[in-house]
């Protein structure tokens, strides 16, 4: 479960209007649940580094170890997206927007011989989602 600053659970803040730091198109949705029934559970890191790094990197969720500076933009039918905090610097005023497109990914990540490739793409909030962003969820170790 994904726990925001202060402890409490994603789900305490329900009610209250937030502003979404990561969605996917359905094409994204239908890779990830293929994913998860052949791999069970998995996530996302986007470190923003060169070569793999600058794409979305999916893995089983077991292998993975975040650094306490690692932010959590978010959960996607049941991963965990996390992203860089040196990449989030840059992304911070950005909507991420997970897609799956035909062709191959990097060979690190799960995707990988699936015919299609998870990307990111983004878009700059407006002042009222800005208003409404929820604090940035930092999680590790």
């Amino acid at each position: 479960m994904i726990k925001h600053r202060g402890g409490e659970p994603a789900s305490f803040f329900q009610g209250f209007m937030m502003t979404d730091r990561i969605s996917a198109t359905p094409s994204a949705i239908a890779l990830i649940e293929q994913l998860t029934l052949a791999h069970g559970p998995i996530i996302f890191f986007q470190s923003g580094g060169c070569c793999e790094g600058s794409g979305p990197l999916c893995m089983p969720a077991n292998e993975f170890r975040p650094s306490p500076s690692d932010v959590v933009l978010g959960e996607l039918a049941g991963a965990i997206f996390y992203m860089g905090d040196s990449h989030f610097s840059f992304a911070e005023n950005t909507h991420t927007i997970l897609d799956a497109v035909p062709g191959s990914s990097g060979s690190f990540s799960l995707d990988c011989g699936s015919g299609q490739a998870f990307i990111t793409r983004g878009r700059l909030y407006n002042d009222e989602e800005l208003k409404h962003l929820p604090a940035v969820v930092r999680y590790g170790y």
